[in-house]
């Protein structure tokens, strides 16, 4: 395997959208992706709320947008998934990616949406570790990303069922349908076999990461947000998600999700066999971030990775589901969001040169 590259710069409020467009150069944005083919800008909305590190920023957004076009890629499309928990209009109004893909003349698509893209049977050619046992009728993908260059944009932060999330696990609301949750227990795996398929199907991969502010604790969502100023970008989606849980705290290869990606060549995931470019003395940090839970990603842990996990079928593949949907949706965003969330965005807002600038985007 070649060695592969991740670009880190350290940012600042001022100059970040230069350094976006530095960073991706770096990282070879313009030999990753096939600039004949239309490029979807895959966001990361883990929340719909506003919440510091949860989601893309919007100057990663249009960081990347500018970069993709100094590199003469010019057919973009945004695309927004559907989760179970997440609201893709709220996600895109609250984190003003709107105003920004107006802007530059990029079109919204929706994966859920009928309108804008179908979802039909794949058979993979790689062998799936756990896919095709999930789902033993088909493993089902939208049509419009057949054929297409995906750029992920997701942030630095802890999760509490993978330890870490980034440009690997970006693709699991993209690529699944709102029954992705049928996989948690697999979570691992599920995301590599994922990442086999984007191999398949894509014209080409690349990933930004925003760590201007980065998460740790009980991630996804309610997270404790820390200013770290630094951005990253590579093209090997394992790479750089090894990288940032480095200077997360984290050992990569005891990542199962990255060990795995590794092992079955799809990537590197060894920091040692990782060249990194830009500011490579960022990659010795260590932030010593945990991973967290809360309630309900607690809940979650006890019915899929514990002996209650044989009540999977009757609790998640009935309208019975319906009752966790509802109970998560009340708990993050009617009683942890004005209880904690809320005053952690203002002081953000108010004491953060991020939050201070993403008062500056319009919407």
């Amino acid at each position: 395997m070649t060695q592969s590259r991740v670009a880190i710069l350290r940012t600042t409020p001022e100059t970040v959208l230069d350094d976006y467009q530095r960073l991706c150069e770096l990282a070879g944005i313009g030999d990753a992706l096939d600039p004949s083919a239309t490029t979807i800008l895959k966001d990361n909305i883990s929340w719909h709320m506003l919440y510091p590190s949860a989601n893309t920023t919007p100057w990663q957004l249009e960081g990347t947008v500018l970069a993709l076009q100094n590199a003469g890629i010019t057919d973009l499309v945004d695309v927004h998934n559907k989760t179970v928990v997440t609201i893709a209009d709220l996600g895109d109004r609250y984190n003003k990616f709107g105003p920004v893909l107006e802007q530059y003349g990029i079109p919204i698509k929706y994966n859920y949406r009928p309108e804008d893209m179908t979802w039909i049977e794949y058979r993979p050619k790689a062998k799936m570790a756990v896919l095709d046992m999930i789902f033993p009728h088909g493993i089902y993908l939208p049509d419009f990303f057949f054929g297409k260059n995906i750029v992920h944009l997701p942030t630095v932060k802890a999760h509490s069922y993978t330890v870490t999330t980034g440009a690997i696990k970006n693709a699991f609301g993209g690529l699944l349908n709102i029954n992705r949750h049928y996989t948690h227990t697999w979570i691992h795996d599920t995301l590599v076999d994922l990442l086999a398929i984007q191999k398949e199907i894509h014209t080409g991969l690349f990933a930004t990461m925003d760590g201007t502010t980065a998460g740790s604790g009980p991630g996804p969502r309610t997270l404790i947000p820390h200013q770290k100023d630094v951005i990253l970008a590579s093209a090997d989606q394992v790479a750089i998600d090894a990288v940032a849980a480095q200077m997360m705290g984290f050992e990569p290869m005891q990542i199962q999700y990255i060990a795995h990606a590794t092992e079955r060549g799809l990537g590197q995931g060894d920091p040692r066999e990782i060249e990194v470019v830009g500011m490579p003395e960022l990659a010795d940090e260590r932030w010593g971030f945990k991973v967290g839970v809360n309630l309900g990603t607690g809940t979650g842990m006890l019915l899929w990775r514990t002996p209650l996990r044989v009540f999977q079928k009757l609790l998640f593949h009935t309208p019975i589901v319906n009752i966790f949907i509802f109970a998560s949706e009340f708990y993050h965003d009617r009683f942890w969001y004005p209880l904690k969330g809320r005053p952690i965005v203002e002081q953000w807002k108010r004491e953060s040169p991020w939050g201070r600038l993403f008062e500056q985007y319009p919407g």
